[in-house]
């Protein structure tokens, strides 16, 4: 399917970057419909702990969509618990091949602070080489933002809030209320 098929592509940037053993995700706050913002606060990054295993998520995409792929996401890391590949990749097997979860329109970003993953409804469990990853409208911005940071010595999470400032003065469907979440090795 084409992006343009996917009307909840435009709503948010999340991102994540993986330095000095832990990862910071960052997602903007602004939910908007057409070209109205409907909400400037809404928390995309959202922190898991399905039987101990703790575990960030962020989302673009539609939220309920987003949701369900979460509780989705939380049953697969409860059955297999510290297996995040495992998880990722289950899920993203149902999503591709189940009739229902084939028409959720949402992408994740996942990590327990070791691996990262971007998982999408065409099957792809995708674990970025420079260790960064972003997904949403203002993703390619804040992904080339982050990468840019990376030749700095600055710490992990001023990389991110600096990457989301410079992906929300672009990007128009992206605002700089952050949510940020952290979690190590």
């Amino acid at each position: 399917m084409a992006e343009q098929d996917f009307p909840g592509w435009h709503g948010t940037t999340i991102l994540a970057v993986r330095r000095g053993g832990e990862v910071v995700m960052a997602g903007d706050g602004q939910v908007s419909l057409g070209q109205t913002v409907i909400k400037g606060s809404a928390r995309k990054v959202r922190r898991l702990a399905p039987g101990g295993f703790e575990v960030v998520a962020g989302f673009a995409g539609s939220t309920a969509d987003a949701f369900s792929l979460l509780e989705r996401l939380e049953s697969r890391l409860e059955a297999s618990p510290g297996q995040l590949q495992r998880a990722c990749v289950d899920l993203a097997k149902e999503w591709r091949t189940d009739k229902y979860l084939q028409k959720l329109e949402a992408m994740l970003i996942v990590t327990n602070g070791d691996e990262l993953y971007v998982i999408t409804g065409a099957g792809d469990v995708l674990d970025p080489e420079d260790d960064v990853a972003a997904i949403g409208s203002g993703g390619n911005f804040a992904l080339a933002a982050a990468r840019g940071l990376l030749e700095t010595d600055w710490p992990a999470e001023d990389i991110a809030r600096r990457a989301m400032m410079i992906a929300a003065e672009i990007c128009v469907y992206t605002n700089g209320n952050l949510t940020v979440e952290r979690i190590s090795r």
